[in-house]
C-alpha cells in the first residue's frame, strides 16, 4: 500500500490509514485505481454487506437464545413456559376469531367442507394451548416454594385464572360445541343431496336431531363464555400486568346459528 501511494503520488498517511482502519480500503483503491477501481469497489462493499448481515444476525439469533442466561434454571423455565402459554393462547384467540366469522356457514359443499376441515385445525390449536396451560400448571405448583421465597407473584396470578371454573368450564363447553357443530356439518356434507334436494325424511329427522344438539351446544357456550368474560375483566383489573397471558378482548362475540 506504502508503495501503491509512492508510485500513484498519493499522501502516504493513505496507507497507514488503510493498515489502522480497514473500512477505508475502497475510498484508497477508488482514488489509486480510478477506472478499475469502481469494480473493486463494489465488490468490497457486495463482501462487506454479506459478512455484515450474516455477523448481524448470528448475532441476534444467540442474544435470543442467551437473554436470560443469567437467571436462575426455574426462573428461565417458567418465563419459556410463560411465552409458549401467551404463544398458543394468542394463536388460539385469532382462530376463534375466524370460526366467530364463519360459524354461520353457507348451505353449500364446499363451504361445509373448508368449515369442517377448519375445525379440524382449530382442535390441533386448543389441544397445543391446553397443554401449554397444563405444563405451566404443573409446573408452577412443582415449584411453589420457589416462587412464594422468590415473591413472583405473577406466576400465581395466571396459575390461579386458569384453574378457575369458569374458564375450565368454558373451554369444556367450546370442545362441546365444536363436537356437535362438526358432527351436524360433517351429517349434512355427507348427505347433502338426500337433505337439500330430495328431502329425504329420515336423512331430515336425522338432520333434525343433530341440529338440536348443536344449538344446545352454542346455547351452552355462548352462557358459559359471558361468565368467562366478565370473571375475566375482574380478574385483570385485580391483576392487570398477566393481560398478555390471558384471552383476547376480540374473543367475546357469541357463535351464531348456522342454518
Amino acid at each position: 500500500m506504502f508503495f501503491e501511494c509512492h508510485k500513484k503520488n498519493h499522501p502516504k498517511w493513505w496507507a497507514g490509514v488503510v493498515f489502522l482502519a480497514p473500512i477505508t480500503t475502497p475510498y484508497f483503491i477508488f482514488k489509486s485505481r480510478k477506472t478499475e477501481g469502481m469494480i473493486f469497489f463494489m465488490i468490497f462493499l457486495a463482501t462487506f454487506a454479506a459478512v455484515s448481515a450474516s455477523e448481524f444476525y448470528l448475532y441476534s439469533t444467540m442474544r435470543e437464545k442467551n437473554k436470560y442466561a443469567h437467571l436462575p434454571p426455574i426462573t428461565r423455565q417458567v418465563i419459556r413456559l410463560s411465552e409458549d402459554l401467551k404463544k398458543t393462547t394468542v394463536e388460539l384467540d385469532k382462530a376463534l376469531v375466524h370460526l366467530e366469522l364463519i360459524s354461520k356457514v353457507e348451505s353449500r359443499i364446499k363451504e361445509l367442507k373448508r368449515t369442517i376441515e377448519f375445525i379440524e385445525t382449530l382442535r390441533v390449536i386448543m389441544s397445543k394451548n391446553h397443554a401449554s396451560i397444563n405444563r405451566f400448571v404443573k409446573f408452577t405448583t412443582d415449584y411453589k416454594s420457589y416462587f412464594v421465597k422468590k415473591d413472583l407473584n405473577w406466576v400465581y396470578q395466571i396459575q390461579l385464572f386458569y384453574t378457575n371454573r369458569n374458564v375450565l368450564v368454558h373451554y369444556k363447553s367450546l370442545q362441546a360445541y365444536l363436537d356437535d357443530f362438526d358432527s351436524l356439518l360433517t351429517y349434512t356434507h355427507t348427505n347433502f343431496y338426500n337433505i337439500t334436494t330430495a328431502k329425504n325424511k329420515e336423512h331430515l329427522k336425522n338432520y333434525d336431531e343433530y341440529y338440536l344438539r348443536y344449538r344446545r351446544a352454542v346455547d351452552t357456550h355462548n352462557k358459559f363464555n359471558v361468565k368467562r368474560i366478565e370473571f375475566q375483566n375482574q380478574f385483570l383489573r385485580k391483576y392487570p400486568d398477566i393481560k398478555p397471558y390471558l384471552p383476547g378482548k376480540r374473543q367475546t362475540d357469541a357463535f351464531m346459528l348456522w342454518e
